[in-house]
């Protein structure tokens, strides 16, 4: 579990630093902010968590409008998946659905999913996600260099 986790905060970190450095400047009234509210069943939920991680680190390395794809699992109910999408704009969102790489996890998964709630947001402070990448990426590579190893 830990392992999702912290793969999930370096597509996150990796995603925000991309963004900045190689993706066009995105106007933060036209991005799409979605959190996915996902129950999963018991039975699926490890071989669910596997493909919710790829198609995050697919999405966010292949398509230039997906600012960030965010998986996480609530520590209190580990079948309630939680997944933060920012996307450049709607249009990018539209090119995501799309795509092979999420068609394969949505058909893939739809008989694992118990409950899909699709909840779009508003960024309070959307000129704060470069110090977020920062401080995720620095957290990382501080404990990288103490303990030496990866976190599993």
């Amino acid at each position: 579990m830990k392992r999702y986790l912290f793969i999930s905060l370096l597509i996150l970190s990796t995603s925000f630093q991309l963004s900045a450095q190689t993706k066009p400047a995105v106007s933060a009234e036209n991005m799409l902010i979605r959190m996915s509210e996902i129950e999963v069943y018991p039975q699926y939920l490890k071989e669910y968590l596997e493909y919710a991680s790829v198609v995050g680190a697919t999405s966010v390395k292949e398509e230039s409008g997906v600012i960030c794809i965010f998986p996480m699992q609530m520590k209190r109910d580990s079948t309630q998946i939680r997944i933060l999408e920012i996307y450049a704009s709607p249009e990018a969102y539209r090119h995501h659905i799309q795509t092979a790489h999420f068609r394969k996890y949505k058909t893939a998964t739809l008989h694992m999913v118990k409950s899909l709630d699709l909840v779009d947001m508003h960024a309070l402070d959307p000129a704060g996600m470069p110090e977020i990448s920062t401080r995720v990426w620095d957290g990382f590579f501080s404990l990288y260099s103490i303990t030496g190893i990866l976190p599993s």
